[in-house]
């Protein structure tokens, strides 16, 4: 037995299970209470056959979405296993700049349920952070993530295959032609890692995929450097159109 496991009840004697959110008494330390819970928005289907934004119903299988058709997506599809509400919002927070690593396998375990493809012959990778930022916060809430996420489906963490070259301000606020603007030249693939690139399977690990001027930053960078396939997973997903549907 685990040595985790072996001193849960201790844990919990010393410290009782309470939801992160809003402290109500729940059975284990990891989970939200029933409440929280519920109020969580998953997105589910019909929904587009390029990204998943989720349709109203009456769409048929393989529908493409207006913004897809506008402009056809560099990624090979988009894994979200909630939309942003207030909920998700406070999760994400928690684990980005309240120091909430703890939240980290719950998060994951809801987008690994959005990845049953993949496996040990995937790699996955976090969006980078500049290493200012890093240091400055401790930690990558990302690549947090996309640790939990390998040890279930075993495949490969690659932490450092992206690079954030260039240090840039918050995005929040801006638009995606101001973020694409300010992402120029900031995500490169290390150069280190270009063979593990190559023809690689990759899921792209991100908390919050607003515009996703990000992510289509990195999955232009893997692109270039010859990567099969990239598959964008976030734990949180804007769109508060579809918020609705749910």
């Amino acid at each position: 037995m685990p040595l985790s496991q072996a001193l849960a009840p201790l844990v919990d004697l010393v410290f009782p299970p309470r939801c992160p959110l809003c402290g109500e008494g729940i059975a284990a330390q990891t989970g939200l209470c029933s409440t929280c819970w519920s109020q969580l928005a998953i997105p589910g289907d019909p929904s587009c056959a390029a990204c998943s934004r989720p349709f109203a119903e009456g769409t048929g299988e393989g529908t493409i979405c207006a913004p897809c058709l506008a402009s056809p997506p560099r990624h090979d599809g988009i894994a979200a296993a909630t939309l942003y509400n207030d909920v998700s919002r406070k999760l994400v927070l928690s684990l980005k700049h309240g120091n909430r690593i703890s939240l980290a396998p719950m998060m994951a375990g809801l987008m690994r349920a959005k990845l049953p493809f993949v496996d040990e012959t995937w790699v996955v990778v976090p969006v980078p952070l500049h290493r200012w930022r890093i240091w400055k916060r401790g930690y990558n809430q990302s690549a947090e993530l996309a640790r939990e996420i390998c040890k279930v489906t075993r495949a490969r963490h690659c932490v450092d295959l992206l690079e954030r070259r260039k240090a840039t301000p918050s995005l929040g606020g801006l638009g995606r032609k101001a973020r694409k603007r300010m992402l120029s030249g900031a995500i490169d693939l290390n150069p280190r890692r270009v063979p593990q690139a190559q023809g690689a399977k990759i899921v792209l690990v991100d908390d919050v995929m607003t515009s996703g001027a990000t992510s289509d930053a990195c999955v232009a960078a893997l692109k270039r450097a010859g990567a099969e396939t990239v598959v964008i997973a976030c734990f949180s997903r804007v769109l508060d159109e579809a918020l609705d549907l749910t």
